[in-house]
């Protein structure tokens, strides 16, 4: 094992956040989620990134306070969206560990780590890969990071230390991209290299037609727009609630720019989607607490920005053209690249392991695809579908004592950011692990919410009086 520069800070940085408390173990949590191409920790081959090591230090603190601790426990009861996600993580590691055994050599498979048989670049025979562990640990970290988020976030004074922390997250990850942006342009991509020694391969100089590719502080440029749709979703919808308008407009409008420089497909074909979301939620705040403020602006704004952008690409021909161009190099190609072939064959071949395996999946972390929908069908089969679906349901809709418009207004935008990076996702996620950053804002969502059995004591008591 060895420990790199970002590792000792990351050390340093969860101890000082320890003695200060859960809040800023929290807010150095997420900050340290946006490293997506740092390694705090070599163990063997494996890259434990600066966010799980201070997922650690977060475990301690939650731990250290009795309520706190008793909050995370009672995030797992049966029907709360813990419960869910703890069956997946249950089902995924046995999957992972039994399936490739039991299905050995009994089908092809695009592997997602290495395996026993050469790396030809093409298919191996079905068995045991290195990434059925890593990928177990890594679904084991988001269990983690979701019920120990949603303890802090379960007391009134903590889910505003969980909303900040996120605020910080998106503060981050455009501030990355903008370094990223500079150190380009000035030659001085070195500064960067302590948040870049990940042991992949990293694609930080690419570019498309003559445009910077941009990564931020992630090892490629889907994975930066990825996160960024995550960002546009959450703090698009903070502004329309009117949250620190000023701070949050900032980071929704920038969002958007960096998303469409980012010249990825996975950006380009998800703002629109986000957008919408975005769309719809400012109607839903706007009917159910009055057409006032931002999400006004937004709902008027929106369609008459839309109609003069149509108008301007008809009235210019010329700039039509570049943009249909640029859209068409980036997007619409996309599909019949190499590289688009290449993961609609990873997604076909996911398919048949699914089909293959009658249902149940070839493991968790064993096969590799290009989308977020069939990884979940290839690797953990039907059961892990069906619980991952039911913790998104429960967190996302289930019921809440959050009854405020400022916490009904944050869930929405937790929840955005939510479908935000699940865009992406079900793009180009080559497995089941969406990241901290989704899982913290999951725990955001799933914030005070309570089963059916929780409600009807309440609901007895009210009619006793």
């Amino acid at each position: 094992m060895s420990i790199a520069f970002i590792g000792i800070v990351s050390i340093i940085g969860g101890f000082s956040s320890f003695l200060l408390g859960n809040a800023a173990l929290v807010r150095m949590l997420a900050i340290a989620a946006v490293l997506g191409a740092a390694a705090a920790l070599f163990v063997g081959n494996t890259n434990i990134p600066p966010a799980h090591v201070l997922l650690g230090f977060l475990a301690f603190g939650v731990m250290a306070d009795k309520s706190t601790a008793n909050t995370f426990f009672h995030g797992f009861e049966f029907g709360k969206p813990g419960f869910w996600l703890l069956l997946l993580v249950i089902y995924g590691v046995l999957s992972a560990y039994f399936a490739p055994r039991l299905f050995a050599e009994d089908m092809a498979i695009v592997p997602l780590g290495r395996s026993s048989y050469a790396d030809t670049g093409s298919t191996v025979p079905l068995g045991p890969v290195s990434s059925n562990l890593t990928q177990s640990i890594y679904l084991i970290s988001d269990v983690l990071c979701f019920g120990l988020v949603s303890a802090v976030a379960g007391r009134p004074e903590g889910f505003n230390f969980v909303v900040k922390a996120l605020i910080a997250y998106c503060v981050a990850n455009l501030f990355f991209a903008i370094l990223d942006l500079v150190t380009y342009a000035t030659g001085t991509q070195s500064f960067m290299s302590f948040i870049r020694n990940i042991r992949y391969t990293l694609h930080v100089n690419d570019q498309v037609a003559g445009m910077k590719r941009i990564v931020g502080s992630f090892t490629e440029a889907s994975s930066f727009a990825r996160s960024t749709l995550g960002v546009l979703g959450f703090a698009g919808t903070l502004w329309l609630a009117g949250y620190r308008p000023v701070l949050t407009s900032i980071l929704t409008f920038t969002a958007v720019v960096m998303v469409v420089m980012s010249t990825s497909s996975t950006g380009l074909a998800g703002a629109p989607v986000v957008m919408l979301i975005l769309y719809a939620t400012g109607l839903q705040l706007a009917f159910t607490y009055g057409l006032h403020g931002y999400s006004l602006f937004f709902l008027l704004i929106s369609p008459l920005c839309v109609i003069a952008v149509l108008l301007l690409l008809i009235i210019d021909g010329a700039l039509w053209n570049q943009i249909f161009d640029y859209v068409n190099l980036v997007v619409l190609d996309k599909a019949s690249s190499d590289s688009g072939v290449e993961r609609g064959s990873w997604n076909e071949l996911a398919w048949q392991n699914f089909t293959a395996s009658y249902g149940l999946g070839v493991g968790l972390g064993t096969i590799r695809a290009s989308s977020l929908f069939y990884a979940l069908l290839a690797g953990v089969g039907i059961p892990g579908t069906l619980f991952y679906f039911a913790f998104c349901y429960t967190a996302f809709i289930g019921k809440s004592w959050q009854v405020t418009f400022h916490g009904h207004a944050v869930r929405l935008a937790a929840r955005n950011g939510c479908l935000g990076l699940l865009v992406g996702d079900l793009v180009v996620s080559p497995s089941i692990d969406q990241g901290l950053f989704f899982y913290m804002l999951a725990a955001l969502a799933a914030a005070g919410t309570v089963t059916a059995t929780e409600r009807k004591p309440q609901v007895s008591m009210v009619a006793v009086r």
